[in-house]
């Protein structure tokens, strides 16, 4: 099920500084991360459905290459969206 209009301007309201900044890395990256976690328990029962998981890949690799600029941006920021959105160790 993907990430619907309500949920999207939940988390631009969350991590956004206006209702309209959807241009932040922490915007992107909450709002890949939903999408990345709703279509994630698809996959447990089509197992074979690569299509679709090629699409997963790609939207971990837009949100891992968007961490990698916030991180060499400013590690806080970083950390920070880390540690809300509970990505990594």
């Amino acid at each position: 099920m993907p990430v619907t209009k309500e949920q999207k301007q939940d988390i631009i309201r969350k991590y956004g500084t206006s209702p309209d900044d959807t241009g932040k890395p922490e915007v992107q990256i909450a709002i890949l991360t939903a999408h990345i976690n709703a279509l994630s328990p698809h996959f447990d029962q089509h197992k074979k459905d690569h299509h679709n998981r090629l699409g997963l890949l790609k939207l971990v690799g837009k949100r891992r290459r968007l961490l990698d600029y916030l991180m060499k941006k400013d590690i806080q920021r970083y950390r920070k969206i880390i540690q809300e959105l509970d990505i990594r160790k």
